[in-house]
């Protein structure tokens, strides 16, 4: 029986499976592949065949362009080194805490520039009716 990683990098699927797999357009995928983002493969006569490898990656790509960042961005984390060193449950852990701490952080804050905007409008609004 084939390996998990083979069968997820075996180039099987046409375009047309990619589109109704991913909700992006057929322009939006060669895109992304012009922008050195994607590497389908091409059979004998030269149509692209992605894998669930190149489905995982388009979906993160098109998250990663929604969530702001720029094509640039993109290919320089594509260039980075993967890290091959596994990390334990108790280092995931503690770095899951850390950043659920860290949000936790950032939603206080902005929790309370938004009291600060409501309490600075409503100043505004008491010097307004009494002037």
């Amino acid at each position: 029986m084939p390996e998990i990683s083979d069968i997820r990098t075996r180039a099987v699927l046409p375009i047309s499976t990619v589109i109704a797999l991913t909700d992006l357009s057929a322009r939006q995928i060669r895109y992304y592949e012009a922008q050195g983002l994607l590497h389908p493969l091409r059979t004998p006569g030269n149509h692209r065949m992605y894998s669930l490898k190149d489905v995982d990656d388009l979906v993160e790509i098109h998250s990663q362009l929604a969530a702001g960042f720029s094509l640039a961005e993109l290919r320089d984390a594509q260039k980075q080194p993967k890290s091959k060193t596994k990390l334990s449950d108790e280092e995931v852990r503690a770095a899951l805490r850390s950043e659920l701490l860290n949000q936790g952080r950032l939603n206080r804050v902005g929790i309370a520039r938004r009291r600060d905007l409501v309490s600075d409008r409503r100043i505004i609004a008491e010097g307004v009716a009494h002037g």
